[in-house]
């Protein structure tokens, strides 16, 4: 799979050729355009909300909302991928906020307090062999938690410029702001990100008495993690720190590379919004196909 935040990896000469045959009435290559795209949107989207039907709504909106205007995208003023992006971000910050995001705005020190009441319990050998997938799963629900008390621009910032890696000169054109304030930006949703789990997660001090093996029984007891419906650990493609191309940022400095080692271990999961069901929505919009002469 290739990595679109990557410069290294992606090709916009590659979409556009995908876009010129879509206007040729190439409906596989419109389907292709979106599938090259689709998974980044997708898991974005899904670490952003914390939501998997928030994450699937949002990112199918996106994509409408991508080739229904396809037929204005100019590439003389931009890369396709910086256009989409663009697109898909300002879609997620300005989406109306759920009473689930709502939830982490008690901020950091709450959010732990409410980790911190969950009694430990804790595991023999046995039990971490039975409960290896939800314990997997209690360790990226909670990190998954601490993004979220990030407000939602440092937050977007943190999760495509540490999390996916985007390169920075990609991200300050998708903001709309200069490389240097990109870094400023990032290395403070870092710095604040760090504070907190430095001072209460075990994974990144080993000071800290939490632990996820300890907590994982109480996580399911109170309902954060379920193990008929795994949100995490199910339809997982591999982990985001896999589809890495590039090494980390030489400004990242050691503390900074814990939690982003913790946060590559994330799973990427595969998207179940079908592409083929958007095109039949986008088909029955006249504006689009009179750019794009697809067949009905």
């Amino acid at each position: 799979m290739k990595n679109p935040f990557n410069s290294s990896s992606y090709k916009n000469e590659d979409d556009l050729t995908l876009i010129q045959e879509a206007k040729l009435g190439n409906q596989k290559a419109l389907n292709q355009l979106m599938k090259n795209h689709q998974g980044y949107i997708y898991n974005v989207s899904l670490k952003f909300f914390n939501e998997v039907d928030k994450a699937q709504d949002a990112t199918q909106e996106v994509l409408i909302k991508i080739l229904s205007n396809l037929g204005s995208y100019n590439s003389e003023k931009s890369q396709f991928r910086t256009w989409v992006y663009r697109i898909a971000f300002n879609h997620f910050l300005n989406t109306k906020k759920s009473a689930f995001e709502q939830r982490y705005e008690i901020g950091f020190e709450k959010f732990f307090d409410v980790i911190q009441s969950t009694p430990d319990q804790e595991l023999n050998e046995l039990e971490i062999a039975e409960l290896k997938m939800e314990i997997e799963e209690a360790k990226v629900a909670c990190t998954a938690g601490m993004i979220m008390c990030l407000d939602r621009e440092q937050r977007l910032l943190y999760i495509v410029g540490d999390v996916f890696e985007i390169d920075h000169q990609l991200g300050a054109e998708i903001f709309e702001i200069t490389p240097a304030n990109f870094r400023q930006r990032l290395t403070r949703a870092r710095q604040d990100l760090f504070m907190w789990m430095n001072n209460r997660c075990g994974l990144v001090n080993e000071q800290n008495p939490c632990r996820c093996p300890k907590k994982t029984k109480g996580f399911v007891e109170r309902g954060y993690v379920n193990p008929q419906s795994l949100k995490w650990n199910s339809d997982v493609l591999t982990k985001i720190g896999e589809l890495s191309e590039q090494q980390v940022d030489e400004l990242l400095i050691e503390r900074d590379k814990i939690a982003h080692n913790i946060f590559q271990q994330h799973p990427f999961k595969k998207t179940v919004i079908s592409s083929e069901k958007i095109l039949d929505l986008i088909l029955q919009n006249d504006r689009f196909s009179d750019g794009f002469k697809l067949e009905r």
